[in-house]
């Protein structure tokens, strides 16, 4: 199935329903992984491409979670990452002694979560760790032990649907699509 976003031409990679059983199968393990970790987990939804994504992935946790959102971008528009990180809104709560699991929709490059991290660091949380739906591991470059629940592998394709846009649009599509 073939699907048309502002200029561009994409086809189907990820089936909505794929992405529905994976989304339970990565609630089920952050699920398990929290349960007795004696406090209360902070979800942190990585704006815009996150939001389905982090909605999704809570109403099928079965703890106790808070959730917030920070709002970081690098690609503006386009079809790459700029490796420009522009930094729209911090955290409001204080996260010293949390274990905080940082919500992506994808990783690329790792830029922006590397800068993500770093900048938490400093804030002293218990730990943290990172839950992305998608990754794209030849695109990724260095190491990122805080990488430990992913949802998908895929090619260094640009993608759209499930929350991922292009010139902002396309977000609202059911299922994850790859440009042709």
């Amino acid at each position: 199935m073939k699907i048309k976003v502002a200029d561009l031409d994409f086809e189907l990679l990820i089936p909505y329903q794929e992405i529905e059983n994976r989304v339970k199968v990565l609630a089920t393990q952050l699920s398990a992984d929290y349960k007795d970790k004696g406090q209360t987990p902070v979800l942190v939804g990585v704006l815009n491409g996150s939001f389905l994504f982090t909605a999704d992935l809570i109403k099928e946790i079965d703890i106790p979670v808070e959730v917030t959102f920070t709002k970081l971008a690098s690609y503006y528009g386009g079809t790459s990452s700029s490796r420009k990180i522009r930094d729209d809104f911090d955290l409001s709560i204080d996260i010293k002694g949390r274990d905080i699991i940082l919500v992506e929709d994808i990783v690329d490059t790792g830029n922006t979560l590397h800068y993500l991290i770093d900048k938490l660091k400093v804030r002293e949380p218990a730990s943290i760790a990172v839950c992305s739906l998608l990754l794209k591991p030849k695109a990724l470059e260095g190491v990122m032990p805080e990488l430990k629940y992913i949802g998908f592998e895929i090619e260094n394709d640009f993608v759209v649907g499930y929350g991922l846009d292009y010139k902002e649009l396309g977000r609202n599509i059911k299922g994850i699509y790859k440009k042709v």
